[in-house]
């Protein structure tokens, strides 16, 4: 390892479209981890059971799933944007990102992420675009950033309505979030061609359900957190089944309309790892750790909150919960430089992430 480019090359990758913390996504940004390379990069997932001999990840066959199927809508937080700079890397060079972050210095973290086919793209020739499909304004891949699901006045009416005798509903402290309301990103998600042409939201949340965030809620602590976001995930998944099949009614009634039932796959959130940059290799077996910084011992919990709730194929057919977080679990050595929860681009994990949900959304769902 000689340079922050070097990273690339060991990741299999030429280059990434997006601009956002380039190397810090790569985790080349400091010349006192580069001993991690490239033993970090020589991973990859290998599924087995029902999905052992599932197909390579294909970038081109990959980009023409996302453009005649229809396109991926990345909701979470900043794990989830490690997720989407991921697959900038993967894309490239077929796609370019918006923003461009190299020019200028300052940005918000609540701006749209992007990726657009490139009009020079050699694979243009081949696909089928979808009827009002406009390369300019078509995104491929959105990521969006939104840490709780719900904007702050929807939980606070969420807290009030299913605890009636709490007093205090001011809920959060002054830890800055980036949130929206769920119609709000809906309506992005449900938007018709060319503005929109997704077909799958890919939703992950738990990270910032944390006492630092929820400072007020009674009962205090995890107790009480946890009794929420079961509460407000039975919401956001009614809400969203019925968005969704709000929208297959009127696609069916649009007889031009080739459309696909769009649907939404919740993925597993995952905690860190304590002391990882201090860990080269990967771990045979999740080992079980008495103390966890933040929320990171409860992550479970969470997860089996949708887990449990998306059982449900009747009530909620259209959204599904993807249990694919073992991989992460054992990567200790696959974080970003700053801290032990962000996972490097390159190292076989968010990369194995794009390859199960693509198996999962063309060849699982139909195959039901």
């Amino acid at each position: 390892m000689t340079s922050p480019e070097d990273a690339l090359a060991f990741s299999g990758f030429e280059k990434c479209a997006s601009s956002r913390e380039y190397f810090w996504h790569l985790a080349s940004d400091r010349e006192d981890q580069w001993d991690r390379f490239p033993d970090a990069q020589s991973w990859e997932w290998i599924p087995g059971g029902k999905c052992k001999g599932m197909n390579p990840l294909n970038p081109e066959d990959l980009v023409r799933t996302l453009v005649e199927d229809g396109g991926w809508y990345l909701v979470g937080d900043s794990v989830t944007e490690n997720h989407f700079f991921s697959l900038s890397c993967i894309l490239y060079p077929y796609v370019f990102a918006t923003p461009d972050y190299t020019l200028r210095g300052d940005f918000d973290r609540a701006w749209p992420q992007n990726l657009y086919l490139k009009p020079s793209s050699p694979l243009l020739s081949t696909l089928s675009l979808p009827e009002g499909f406009d390369i300019a304004s078509t995104p491929l891949v959105t990521f969006r950033r939104i840490d709780l699901l719900f904007s702050k006045d929807e939980l606070i009416s969420i807290y009030k309505s299913s605890q009636p005798e709490q007093l205090n509903t001011s809920l959060f402290s002054d830890e800055g979030l980036w949130t929206l309301p769920v119609a709000e990103y809906l309506n992005e998600f449900l938007a018709p061609l060319p503005k929109g042409n997704y077909a799958t939201m890919v939703v992950s949340t738990a990270g910032h359900w944390t006492t630092h965030v929820f400072s007020e809620i009674e009962p205090p602590g995890m107790e009480g957190i946890l009794s929420l976001f079961e509460v407000a995930m039975g919401r956001w998944a009614e809400e969203v089944q019925s968005a969704l099949w709000a929208d297959a009614r009127i696609n069916g009634l649009r007889l031009r309309s080739k459309r696909k039932e769009r649907r939404a796959v919740v993925r597993a959130y995952l905690p860190g790892h304590n002391d990882c940059h201090n860990l080269r290799h990967p771990w045979d077996e999740i080992p079980s750790t008495e103390m966890y910084p933040w929320n990171w011992a409860e992550i479970p919990e969470f997860n089996a909150v949708f887990e449990k709730l998306l059982l449900s194929r009747n009530k909620f057919p259209n959204i599904h919960y993807l249990g694919i977080e073992r991989p992460a679990r054992l990567r200790p050595d696959a974080h970003a430089t700053g801290d032990c929860l962000h996972i490097m681009t390159g190292a076989g994990v968010l990369e194995g992430w794009s390859h199960y949900i693509w198996r999962y959304v063309t060849r699982e769902i139909p195959e039901r």
